[in-house]
C-alpha cells in the first residue's frame, strides 16, 4: 500500500484564496437576485453602525489631531506654513479616514458578522438552510455585506468631517494657525475627486470586510474554539487585504487623476 504523497508547500492557503474570491463572486451575483432581504438588511445595518459609530467618532479626533501637529510642524520647518490645510486635509480624506472606517468596520462589525455565521455553522443551521433548499449566501451573507458597505461610506463621510475639524482646531489653536490660510490652501489643492475616491475606498473596503467575515464564519474549524479563532483569523486577515487595496486603489488614482493645477 502506498503512501499518500506529501501536500505541496501553500497549497491550503492558495485553496482557501480561491474560496475567498469564489464566496466574493457569489455575493456579488446574489445582490442581483430575488428574494431580496430588505429586512435582514436593515437590522444588520443598524446593528453594525451602532456598534461603529462612537468608536470612529472618537478615534477620528485624535487621528486627526495627530495628522495636522505633525504636518503643522514640518511646514513650519520648511517654510511652507500656508500649506498645512492642504496637506492635513488631503491625507485624512484620502487615507485616513477610509483606512480608519475599515479598520472598525472589520473589527467591529466584522468580528460580530463571522461569530454570527460561525455559530449558526457548528449548530447545522447553514447545513439545514442548504438542504431545505435556501441559498444561505443570498439570505444571511448578502445583506451583512451590503450592510457593511453602506455603513462604511456614511462613516466615511463622518470620519472626514470630524477629522477635518479636528485638524482645523488643533493647528489654528495649539500652533498659532491661520484660518484664513488653512481654508484657502484647502480650496488651491483639493479637488472632487479626492473625496469621490474617498468614498469608493470605503465602499470597497467595506465589501472586503463583509466577505472576509463570512468566508471565516463559514469555514471555522473545531467547534465552539474553532469560531472563535475564525473571528481573530478574519480580522487579521481583513486587516492585511485592507491595506494591499489601499495601495493599489491610491497608486491607481494618483495615476489617472491629475493633481490640481497642473
Amino acid at each position: 500500500m502506498t503512501a499518500p504523497a506529501p501536500a505541496v508547500p501553500g497549497t491550503g492557503a492558495l485553496r482557501e484564496t480561491g474560496k475567498l474570491f469564489a464566496l466574493a463572486g457569489a455575493v456579488l451575483s446574489g445582490m442581483f437576485k430575488r428574494p431580496f432581504q430588505v429586512r435582514e438588511l436593515i437590522e444588520q445595518f443598524w446593528f453594525i453602525a451602532s456598534v461603529t459609530i462612537l468608536p470612529t467618532a472618537l478615534v477620528s479626533i485624535p487621528f486627526g489631531a495627530v495628522i495636522a501637529l505633525q504636518v503643522g510642524s514640518l511646514t513650519q520647518q520648511l517654510g511652507a506654513q500656508s500649506f498645512t490645510g492642504a496637506a492635513s486635509v488631503l491625507a485624512v480624506i484620502q487615507q485616513a479616514s477610509p483606512l480608519i472606517v475599515a479598520l472598525l468596520i472589520s473589527g467591529a462589525g466584522g468580528s460580530a458578522i463571522c461569530a454570527d455565521i460561525g455559530s449558526r455553522k457548528i449548530r447545522e443551521e447553514i447545513d439545514a438552510m442548504t438542504v431545505m433548499g435556501v441559498s444561505p449566501i443570498q439570505r444571511l451573507i448578502v445583506p451583512r455585506v451590503l450592510a457593511c458597505m453602506g455603513v462604511a461610506v456614511l462613516l466615511n463621510g463622518l470620519v472626514s468631517v470630524v477629522g477635518v475639524a479636528g485638524g482645523y482646531f488643533f493647528n489654528v489653536i495649539m500652533q498659532d494657525g491661520t484660518p484664513g490660510a488653512y481654508l484657502a490652501s484647502f480650496s488651491a489643492l483639493a479637488q472632487l475627486p479626492d473625496l469621490y475616491i474617498s468614498e469608493i475606498k470605503a465602499l470597497i473596503f467595506g465589501f472586503i470586510a463583509g466577505v472576509v467575515a463570512a468566508h471565516r464564519g463559514l469555514n471555522p474549524r473545531g467547534g465552539p474554539k474553532g469560531v472563535g479563532d475564525a473571528v481573530n483569523q478574519s480580522v487579521v486577515i481583513a486587516f492585511l487585504l485592507l491595506f494591499f487595496v489601499n495601495l493599489v486603489l491610491t497608486a491607481i488614482y494618483l495615476q489617472v487623476v491629475p493633481p490640481k493645477g497642473s
